[in-house]
């Protein structure tokens, strides 16, 4: 009998080395490969049952190539790299990986939060080079503080993150408000329009998919709304932001700071507006990538090989 033939693709973005893929290797031959360019996916892929990808683009004319593939599965939770349409067309089940980083990317806006209003990150450098020893005082201030308790926390998105980064800040004693196109059910939070959310917020954290109605809703207009101490937070998608915009916004003083994990292109350009912007905190795209994290993605999408495998595919999105 034929074993499943499967095709895991970026396996670098996922794992470098520290995590195994046990589970998926379980359900057929898989062979790995890390990031190809678009001609090598096409070889790679053309004779696979499965593919599984990150970030590469699964379009129409790889979809064409594929004359065997029945099942697409990211692993991610975001799909924007997927051509929908040309699977549902072929009548290629695909799915995605929704909630298995919802706690990391939790921790992770909280992390820069903090970092920011604490300039930890400051500190720590200040004491490595010497600084403290120097000190004529047991503490200095060089870097001004500030507490977020008392502060506004805007969430924009109310998904399975935005609900859990409201709960967390309202542990921290932050008054949240909400703006979701959906409007949710029993919400014990303050629901405002998106004007009000960029208006009102000291923090403003995204947590919404990047869709026709977002695309570069961080903007010259919006911005301007902001009070000058209001500090954006983007976890969720690069291109939810206008980056001239705001990369001006940060520069000019308009709003105090952002903290970033995402950018439009990525991995970063040397010609990204944000690329040394004033008071703008940026990470690699890591906020998922703590390793209990990844070890739980490698789980969920070989469960959703599985349910394919048993005719109940599920997490669809084609």
């Amino acid at each position: 009998m034929n074993r499943t033939k499967i095709v895991s693709v970026d396996t670098n973005t996922v794992s470098y080395g520290d995590i195994g893929f046990a589970p998926v290797e379980a359900l057929g031959d898989v062979t790995f490969y890390d990031v190809l360019t678009p001609e090598e996916l096409e070889e790679a892929a053309k004779d696979a049952d499965i593919l599984l990808v990150n970030k590469a683009e699964v379009t129409r004319a790889l979809v064409e190539k594929c004359l065997h593939l029945k099942y697409v599965g990211t692993y991610s939770t975001g799909f924007n790299n997927v051509d929908v349409t040309a699977l549902k067309e072929r009548g290629i089940v695909a799915s995605n990986v929704p909630g298995y980083s919802t706690s990391a990317v939790c921790q992770h806006v909280f992390a820069l939060m903090l970092m920011f209003a604490g300039k930890t990150d400051k500190y720590s450098a200040s004491v490595s080079s010497g600084d403290w020893i120097k000190s004529g005082t047991f503490c200095y201030f060089p870097w001004a503080m500030s507490e977020i308790y008392g502060k506004t926390m805007g969430i924009y998105g109310y998904g399975n993150i935005g609900r859990a980064v409201a709960d967390v800040a309202k542990a921290f004693g932050m008054n949240v408000i909400v703006h979701t196109r959906t409007v949710p059910v029993n919400c014990p939070y303050e629901l405002v329009s998106a004007d009000d959310v960029f208006a009102r917020s000291d923090f403003l954290s995204f947590h919404c998919p990047l869709n026709e109605h977002t695309r570069g809703i961080i903007n010259a207009r919006t911005v301007a709304l902001m009070k000058p101490s209001a500090v954006i937070i983007n976890t969720a998608r690069g291109a939810l932001a206008d980056e001239e915009a705001l990369a001006s916004a940060l520069n000019s003083g308009k709003i105090a700071g952002a903290c970033l994990d995402v950018l439009s292109a990525e991995p970063m350009r040397a010609d990204c507006p944000l690329y040394g912007a004033k008071n703008c905190v940026i990470t690699p795209h890591i906020a998922w990538g703590p390793k209990e994290t990844r070890e739980r993605l490698v789980e969920m999408v070989a469960e959703n090989i599985k349910a394919f495998l048993n005719g109940t595919p599920q997490n669809r999105i084609a």
